[in-house]
């Protein structure tokens, strides 16, 4: 049976994150018979012509107002000032009412910012953009962020990560819709996996120390990140911040936002990113470099924190080597 797939768009939205879905949907009709075609539809905020954030122009099929079907996929789309946009009662309420009537709804990138204006987001667990993740969680403090997922669904919402990861989402749906041969053969027909290994972290950019600059906790983050092959159990951060471990293990935490542990795991990923990014310098010598027991540990955090082994992280960057 046919199925309506339609994207919301607004001057200055991402281009990618419409295109990137349509053309997976599009892609699919290739593989199915005519009357499992999806059907696409583009929908207006604005009227008329809309520039993307890239300079290309989008004309919508119809504006939102006279949009009152009921879509088997709805999905907002995002951009870079989206976080920063209000489009106004009418839309909140013509998008709430569109939602409700939808089989599934969902988001693309920052669009979650979108959902969350109109209420759609209240007790939910989302993704969007690792950069926004915060904004998102401050704007809707009963939403549960997942920062790292590169799409989460939660009953017939729908919500995925950054930009191209609406792609990733488009791909799950259709394999549900479809199964996983049709949707494998349209990643190969994109040249794209199926499904990518990792989350958002293996993209984010690297550690920032939340600390005041002249604080004593952003002096010990600095001797962490001189001295990454040393212990630095509490104890020896402690004492070059001058500190009983307990006083300085709370104030770390409440300047830092993380505990001194997880501060100093995170450094050692990071400079082992860059290692990895970098160097053909073996495993177990990056590890020793990090501050790393073995390449097994090494091995071990990197599962755990980013979702990929450093071996698949090396190979997801060779470009950078």
């Amino acid at each position: 049976m046919q199925k309506t797939v339609a994207i919301v768009v607004f001057s200055g939205v991402q281009s990618l994150d419409v295109t990137g879905p349509m053309d997976v949907f599009s892609e699919a009709n290739r593989f199915l018979a005519p009357q499992d075609h999806y059907r696409l539809e583009v929908i207006g905020i604005e009227r008329g012509v809309m520039p993307c954030s890239n300079g290309l122009s989008l004309n919508a099929h119809r504006h939102f107002s006279d949009a009152s079907d009921a879509y088997d996929l709805l999905l907002v789309a995002g951009g870079p000032q989206l976080p920063f946009l209000n489009f106004g009662a009418t839309f909140d309420t013509w998008l709430r009412d569109a939602c409700a009537r939808a089989q599934r709804f969902g988001s693309i990138c920052n669009g979650a910012f979108m959902l969350a204006r109109a209420g759609l987001l209240e007790g939910r667990t989302v993704t969007t953009h690792w950069g926004d993740a915060v904004a998102l969680a401050a704007l809707c403090p009963s939403t549960q962020v997942e920062a790292d997922r590169l799409y989460v669904q939660d009953g017939e919402l729908y919500t995925s990560a950054g930009v191209t990861a609406g792609i990733d989402l488009s791909l799950y749906l259709l394999g549900r819709d479809h199964g996983p041969e049709v949707a494998l053969s349209v990643a190969k027909r994109l040249v794209v996996f199926t499904q990518r290994s990792g989350g958002q972290s293996q993209f984010s950019p690297f550690l920032t120390p939340h600390a005041e600059p002249t604080s004593a906790v952003a002096l010990v983050q600095l001797y962490v990140l001189a001295n990454l092959t040393g212990d630095l159990a509490l104890a020896d951060l402690a004492n070059a911040a001058n500190m009983s471990a307990r006083n300085f293990s709370r104030v770390f935490a409440k300047e830092a936002k993380v505990t001194p542990a997880e501060f100093v795991e995170r450094a050692r990923v990071d400079a082992a990113r860059v290692l990895l990014e970098s160097t053909k310098s073996p495993l177990k010598t990056v590890a020793y470099q990090c501050g790393f027991r073995d390449a097994q540990h090494m091995r071990s955090v990197f599962n755990r924190r980013l979702g990929v082994t450093p071996q698949q992280f090396r190979l997801n960057f060779t470009a950078m080597v």
